[in-house]
């Protein structure tokens, strides 16, 4: 998948293509629909697929300090998307001038000028332009146009996570944030992954037993509620079972929030320093302030063999 930052990148013998364009954080069940369905578009068309997305959020730029938790890094998106089969990947720099585009100099700059689409795939709540005035319809007659057609796809509904409600990245965010991390999954098609570089903590994990890798999270990382989940911890290409620990440690009367995920029974591990990921497949429990530390070590005991349990039923 070609990689382009910004509408100079897009080399100039660029022919017609199908493009869908969004926010698409966390690449979730009804983005996957949407990206699906142009790159399927743009093989029944002979042409390639192209997804056109941004950097920053936009509602960071229209509205500072706004910035929605994130589901997923861009690398991580640009992963799925790949995997999608998506031919060509455009992030457009978002500033407070791109904002200002009218929807119809938007077309022009963006889909005919650049990208030559000869299809636009996206969902029925798609907005663009100054102010998101321009909808799906404009876009469609812009279509007649400029030699485009648009097709729209109607989103999936969620299950009994969502209530019935369509795909959404609000929804994922906001279970995320309620530790409803199989929820999250059902939306996302895949756990909820936290990343950062491993960083030097207390060691008090590996002076109880249980070394784990302290991860200080990438900006604006939709981080679950505290508590200790089962998931997975991804190291130097290695995916492990792991049991991880959201919150403050009130044990030790902890007052910054941290993710530390136990990659269970490797003891032998040096992470320092290293980009890793923590997948989320379940909640054990909240996050608690034992009377002794001989509690909280059986606890920890308990909840380590319950995540062993949960990743070996879920496997790889």
């Amino acid at each position: 998948m070609q990689r382009w930052r910004g509408l100079e990148d897009i080399p100039e013998a660029w022919g017609r293509s199908v493009v869908t364009i969004g926010s698409f954080d966390g690449v979730h069940r009804g983005h996957q629909l949407i990206i699906g369905r142009a790159v399927e578009k743009a093989r029944e068309l002979g042409v390639p697929s192209v997804v056109v997305t941004f950097d920053p959020h936009p509602s960071e730029v229209v509205r500072p300090g706004s910035h929605p938790p994130l589901l997923a890094a861009h690398h991580y998106r640009a992963e799925l998307m790949a995997e999608l089969g998506v031919d060509a990947l455009l992030i457009l720099p978002f500033t407070a001038e791109f904002s200002k585009l009218a929807p119809a100099d938007f077309v022009v700059k963006v889909l005919v000028d650049k990208l030559h689409a000869k299809a636009v795939v996206e969902g029925p709540n798609f907005r663009f332009g100054h102010r998101a005035a321009g909808d799906v319809a404009f876009l469609a007659s812009l279509g007649e146009t400029y030699d485009y057609e648009v097709e729209v796809i109607d989103l999936y509904v969620s299950g009994e996570a969502g209530g019935g409600l369509p795909f959404s990245s609000t929804l994922t965010r906001r279970l995320v944030a309620e530790g409803d991390v199989a929820g999250a999954a059902e939306i996302l098609g895949r756990p909820h992954r936290v990343e950062g570089v491993v960083v030097r903590g207390a060691q008090r994990g590996r002076e109880l037993g249980f070394p784990t890798a302290n991860v200080e999270t990438l900006p604006h990382t939709a981080i679950p509620a505290d508590g200790v989940y089962a998931g997975w911890l991804t190291a130097k290409g290695e995916r492990m079972p792991a049991a991880i620990s959201v919150g403050t440690n009130p044990q030790f009367d902890g007052t910054e929030r941290t993710v530390e995920a136990y990659a269970i029974d490797r003891v032998d591990l040096d992470l320092y320093g290293l980009h890793v990921a923590v997948d989320f497949l379940a909640y054990i429990r909240g996050q608690e302030k034992f009377a002794t530390l001989q509690d909280l070590l059986d606890r920890m005991k308990q909840d380590v063999d319950s995540c062993r349990t949960l990743t070996a039923e879920a496997g790889a």
